[in-house]
This record gives C-alpha cells, structure tokens and sequence, in this order.
C-alpha cells in the first residue's frame, strides 16, 4: 500500500470515528423533536431552521462524545460499546473530550449569534443536564438514572420552540414532559435485553436492581401517565382533532406492545418490537402535531 493511500485510510477512519463520536443515529430523533416544534410554534424561515439543526446536531454531538470520555472505563465490558473510538484504542481519551467540548462549544456560538439566547442557553442546559447530572452522577448510583436523566432528552423541544418564539409557554411545557415521560418505557426495553451488559459493566440498571418484571410493570406505570399527557394539550386549544386520533392510536400501540412483553414468557422479540416501535412512536407523535397545525381548519 502507498504512503498517500495509507494517509487516505487513516484519515476515512478518523472521520468515521468522529461521527461515531457524536451518535448520529440518536441524534436523528432528537432532531425531530426539535425541528418540529418549530413548526408548531410558528412558521420559521429555511435558515432558521438549519441553524437550529446545526446547532443542536453539535450540541447534542458534544454531549455524546463527551459521554464516551466519561464511560470509557466502561465501554470495553460491553458488546455493544467496546468498538467504539476509545476502548478500541482508536482514539486518545483526551482527544475526545477536546473534541465533545468544541462541539458544544461551537454550537452555543451559532445558536446565541443566529437563532437567539435563549435556544442557546436551553441547549447547553440539556448538554450539561447530561454531562453532569446523567452520565457523571445517576448513571451509575441509581436505576432511577433514566427517569431523571431522561430530561436530557427533553431539552430538543424547547429548543425548538425558543428559538421560534422567543419564550416558552404551557404547550413548550407539555412538549418537555412528552419526551420526559416517553424515555422510561424507551429505553427499560433496551435495558431489558442488554441488562448483561449493564451488569459486566457494573451500572444498576432496572432489570438487574428491581428485576425484570418489576421493570416491565414500571414500563406499563409510565405508559399509564404518558397516554393521558399526550391527549392533554388538545384540552386547552394547542391540538386538534388530526393530533388527537393520532396520539390516541400511537399510544395504544405502544401500551399493546408493553403489555405483549409483559406477558410473554419469552419475551425479547417482544421486547425488541416495543423498544424499535418506541422510537417511531415519538417521531410520528412529533410529525403528527406538524400536520395537525399546518392541515387542520
């Protein structure tokens, strides 16, 4: 192999170790329950819209590389992470953390200067939710660590909607708590089928602090508040009738499917259905109160 060919795969490798860095599939749906939003709250501009893609994609980048900084004495006892750029040994741990805390930073530059405050002070409030209070402090004290650290991941809509409007509202409100009660059931099913992982690694996730039943039954619990939740902001004017039938029948389904893992005897495949389904729930949820501002008389 020649030098320059050599030179040329290192560097396809470092660029793919860099967006791996950033989990650029986690960071889709989190784009969705940003960007849309921004749909419900007004009607923004092209640019606009890209600036808070940009942004948010380099935030929440930032707040993913600098995860695997702090995981990395961890990531290398479990299948799932041990390829990933640190325990592979493809990528210094420093470096990473540099890179995690550019990103952030550059994406608080770009949504103070082209969107305004306070996106941008919302989304590094959501990086450092993460950071600190998520992947340093409950990820590996409590199996409450989802429930909590689950505000994280409702950080996007807020986003979403200051940047548009300014301020936040009871509907921006409603939209935080949407994802904030949608993460639990999410991501237990997800924790029901790699509690080994978790538990090589030593992190006291649900299935192996409160079992796997109890797990499934806490699962059934939030379904119970999230269902209701959904519905609520069509009480006071923010949704129609379009949002209302299409929560209705996303939300049954994804009780179904919790219900079905509950009561199978072998229940990954259940599972695996539910925790895959879960990410579509929230996307079409998200693209179904678009639809229901911009068609709905």
């Amino acid at each position: 192999m020649s030098s320059g060919a050599a030179v040329a795969g290192g560097s396809s490798t470092l660029l793919r170790d860099l967006v791996m860095l950033t989990k650029p599939r986690i960071i889709s749906l989190l784009l969705v329950t940003t960007i849309a939003p921004m749909f419900v709250a007004g009607t923004p501009s092209l640019a606009l819209v890209l600036a808070v893609a940009i942004g948010g994609y380099l935030m929440a980048g930032g707040a993913n590389a600098v995860n695997m900084y702090i995981d990395r004495d961890i990531d290398d006892r479990m299948a799932r992470t041990r390829l990933r750029p640190i325990p592979s040994g493809r990528m210094d741990a420093v470096a990473v953390l540099a890179f995690g805390v550019a990103l952030a930073t550059a994406a608080t530059a770009l949504l103070a200067m082209f969107v305004n405050l306070l996106s941008a002070a919302l989304a590094v409030a959501g990086f450092y939710f993460y950071v600190f209070v998520y992947s340093r402090w409950l990820k590996r004290s409590t199996p409450q660590n989802i429930v909590i650290g689950g505000a994280a991941g409702a950080f996007p809509p807020l986003v979403g909607w200051a940047a548009v409007t300014g301020s936040l509202d009871l509907t921006a409100l409603y939209l935080f708590l949407i994802v904030f009660y949608w993460t639990p059931p999410h991501f237990w099913a997800l924790a029901l089928l790699k509690q080994t992982d978790y538990g090589r690694a030593g992190v006291p996730m649900a299935p192996l602090v409160w079992g796997e039943r109890e797990t499934m039954h806490q699962m059934l619990w939030y379904m119970a508040i999230l269902i209701p939740l959904t519905l609520l902001p069509v009480t006071f004017g923010a949704f129609g009738m379009i949002y209302l039938g299409s929560a209705a029948v996303l939300g049954l389904v994804m009780l179904w499917s919790i219900v079905r893992t509950v009561r199978a005897s072998a229940w990954t495949q259940p599972a695996w259905w539910s925790y895959r389904f879960s990410l579509l729930y929230l996307a079409l949820l998200f693209v179904a109160m678009v639809v229901d501002r911009r068609i709905a008389p």
